[in-house]
């Protein structure tokens, strides 16, 4: 756990970068859906859909590098990031089964990264 402590900002920097990556959605958003889903959504409302769940995805990433020099607003972040990644990862679990495996890499990262981001909350607890 000290560990994690010790290193949550360079943890938080290179977690919110991976994250930021997500902005490709915004950007090409039948591209984003192909490589974690398939193709599976079409149209004017799956273009607005995706490209603001990128956003809002990329949106948290750079709210965790933002963050990272900043102390006082750990607990607030990770914990916005624990929210946003447990969302995806049990909608995925539950909605998701034909596409695990192509969702496995960002499952398997964002699985990693709650895990990471709750011990640094459950460690650093005592110091609020």
């Amino acid at each position: 756990m000290r560990i994690v402590v010790d290193n949550i900002k360079p943890i938080m920097i290179v977690s919110g970068l991976i994250t930021c990556s997500m902005l490709v959605a915004a950007i090409a958003p039948q591209f984003a859906l192909q490589q974690f889903f398939g193709p599976v959504l079409t149209g004017d409302v799956a273009e607005i859909v995706v490209r603001n769940w990128g956003g809002l995805i990329a949106l948290v990433g750079g709210l965790l590098i933002y963050g990272a020099g900043r102390p006082e607003y750990h607990r607030l972040i990770l914990s916005i990031a624990i929210i946003s990644k447990s969302l995806f990862i049990v909608l995925v679990l539950i909605f998701g089964a034909n596409f695990y495996a192509q969702a496995a890499t960002a499952l398997i990262f964002d699985v990693s990264v709650v895990i990471v981001f709750a011990i640094y909350l459950l460690a650093d607890r005592k110091n609020h």
